[in-house]
């Protein structure tokens, strides 16, 4: 064993080299336009991720922290209000919530796919709720069309957080349908990922893109006319020009990840001390991510190490017990059990297919 290479949880490279020509190129046509902020390039790529996404609006961003952060702003959720986010997440969903000034508030997961649900939402709204930030974990969207009904009926904004969401489909619609906005991340490790920090919103409502433009850009509506205040988070024309670049190769990767699930999927079956998390869209899971349940989460992570394969765990801790939150209320019975008997598998594009074979033959082994 000793002599085997390493299976990289992520490998970075391996992407880059496969997409390098489109990728320098886009890089040096942006150099190349002495233009480096709200530009073409950004212009186009808002276009064809629109087209991509089937949605009339995306407006890009610094990161994915920030396209919440300007949703939030954009629907008027501010100081006093209460914004509902999963247990389960990562912790720039509940810090965009506290850059507006508002608290969050944590609803349980299901137990089997580690997603917020119509139930575990009502369970915690009250007068207060502005709005609930339905988190498509993993690659997996949220049941949308409950989630859309709860909030329509109580009255608050439904956003989707599709960070870990690229391609991803709810009962055969893409991701983004039912939120007033949906948010994204172009982290490097996403399905699409840019070469640094990037994010855009997604929204069905013209007027609110108009506004998302408007407050990424200081709450200017024209050159020096502030009709608002906004802050500066404005997707730069490098990173436009890169993510533009590797957009056509996006479902094509999709599906590759979704072949490597499924090998997973397969030598995971009938195990009797482990199992993949439930997956409910079937082939509309982008498959950011692989998290495998197992009440020997210590035993599975040693059998990884020793095959020299990578593994990690997102996330170890329930948001609400985070030192930064420590939330003094709240059940969070199932987000806390997850969070502590999963393990998460490589899973990029890249994957050969021997290394596949090798994650696939720990997981078999009983």
């Amino acid at each position: 064993m000793s002599d085997l290479p390493i299976v990289p949880f992520g490998d970075l490279d391996r992407q880059y080299r496969n997409h390098r020509e489109a990728i320098d190129g886009a890089v040096r046509r942006a150099l190349g336009s002495g233009w480096y902020i709200l530009g073409k390039e950004l212009a186009q790529f808002e276009r064809d991720f629109a087209v991509f996404c089937e949605a009339p609006h995306i407006v890009g961003c610094a990161n994915g922290t920030d396209a919440i952060v300007l949703a939030l702003m954009a629907l008027d959720v501010a100081a006093g209000d209460e914004v509902v986010v999963p247990a389960l997440t990562a912790m720039p969903t509940a810090t965009a919530v506290r850059q507006v000034g508002a608290t969050p508030v944590f609803a349980d997961i299901d137990p089997l796919t580690g997603l917020v649900t119509a139930e575990t939402v009502a369970a915690v709204l009250s007068a207060k709720t502005r709005a609930v930030i339905a988190v498509h974990l993993y690659g997996q969207c949220c049941e949308l069309a409950p989630l859309k009904a709860l909030c329509d009926l109580r009255g608050v904004h439904l956003i989707e957080d599709a960070a870990q969401a690229h391609g991803a489909r709810d009962a055969g619609r893409p991701v983004g349908w039912a939120g007033a906005a949906t948010t994204f991340s172009f982290y490097p490790t996403k399905n699409l990922g840019a070469l640094g920090d990037a994010g855009a919103v997604l929204t069905h409502r013209e007027p609110l893109a108009q506004r998302l433009r408007r407050l990424r850009d200081y709450g200017q509506a024209s050159k020096y006319e502030h009709v608002e205040h906004g802050i500066n988070s404005r997707l730069d024309e490098l990173q436009a020009a890169v993510l533009g670049a590797k957009l056509p190769a996006l479902g094509a990767a999709n599906a590759r990840r979704r072949a490597i699930a499924a090998r997973y999927d397969a030598a995971l079956d009938g195990h009797p001390r482990a199992r993949p998390s439930l997956n409910r869209q079937g082939e509309g899971h982008a498959r950011h991510l692989y998290p495998v349940l197992t009440e020997a989460p210590e035993a599975l992570r040693a059998a990884l190490s020793a095959a020299k394969i990578g593994h990690a765990s997102h996330y170890p801790k329930a948001l609400p017990e985070q030192p930064a939150i420590a939330a003094p209320r709240g059940a969070w019975a199932a987000a806390a059990h997850f969070a502590r008997h999963h393990v998460t598998l490589p899973m990029y594009a890249e994957l050969r297919d021997d290394e596949v074979a090798r994650v696939c033959a720990v997981l078999a082994a009983r």
